[in-house]
């Protein structure tokens, strides 16, 4: 296994250690710790696709675990966000379903021997939801912050069914195949 796919492993390693610090309210500083621990895991996103594609180090495990990994930090915090208040469940439900959907999308076109690699709208996608749960469990306050999260959390729900449209219409072509 190579150094970007065991970054991306480590990714998914961190989710837990980031819910165990948002949501034990016992733990001091939690929510720093928490938010410390996600951006780390945001940031190995960046660094495990650079250098994948800068040293030639594309797989097929990272073109299928790499999105995956994402996935299940952002819908982990997402989770957390509405127990805790913070977004409306029904924009977690529509993002999670997208996801859900994508996911079942290329295990279709893994069937066919086809493996998809993320989209350019499925980066910013992830980039704009990254920054929003940072924003939304930093919970800084004052009415100005209140309405940058409210735009970020739409800007996001719009990104996800864009960059959902966008990954049917790019594949269309594997769900038309025949084996």
């Amino acid at each position: 296994m190579n150094l970007p796919n065991k970054i991306t492993i480590f990714r998914v390693i961190l989710i837990p250690v980031f819910l165990v610090f948002l949501m034990v309210p016992d733990i001091p500083f939690g929510k720093w710790i928490a938010l410390g621990v996600f951006i780390l895991a945001s940031l190995s996103d960046m660094v495990d696709g650079k250098m994948a594609r800068k040293y030639n180090l594309v797989t097929d495990f990272g073109k299928f675990m790499d999105p995956l990994a994402d996935k299940l930090l952002v819908s982990s915090a997402m989770i957390a966000l509405v127990e805790m208040g913070r977004i409306p469940a029904w924009v977690v439900i529509v993002i999670i379903a997208r996801e859900f959907a994508i996911s079942g999308f290329r295990l279709v076109a893994a069937d066919q021997g086809i493996v998809i690699a993320a989209g350019w709208w499925g980066k910013i996608k992830t980039t704009v939801q990254m920054i929003m749960v940072i924003f939304l469990v930093a919970d800084l306050g004052g009415k100005p912050i209140h309405i940058f999260e409210q735009v970020l959390i739409y800007a996001a729900l719009v990104l996800t069914i864009i960059s959902m449209m966008d990954y049917f219409i790019r594949n269309k072509s594997v769900l038309s195949s025949e084996k």
